[in-house]
């Protein structure tokens, strides 16, 4: 049985998502992800709670670090005809 070149995408398609299912549902059963829950800190009404428990994590959305831009940034070309 051969597999018509009009199918050979949905069929390799389908093979990686299966490969991907399946390690994606071995790494869950390991148990490597952080079991910790993680609280999000409300910084708009600028009195921080402290937290129920030493064991959850409070991550502050807007302290985290800026992307590093390599290269010129990008413009798009609006005008073709000039460069």
């Amino acid at each position: 049985m051969r597999i018509r070149e009009e199918n050979c995408n949905m069929v390799l398609l389908a093979v990686v998502t299966c490969v991907s299912v399946a390690v994606a549902g071995g790494v869950s059963l390991l148990g490597f992800e952080d079991t910790r829950p993680v609280r999000f800190a409300d910084r708009t009404s600028g009195r921080v709670e402290p937290a129920p428990s030493p064991d959850k994590r409070i991550i502050y959305i807007n302290e985290q670090p800026p992307a590093r831009v390599v290269g010129a940034p990008f413009v798009p070309n609006t005008n073709p005809r000039e460069r």
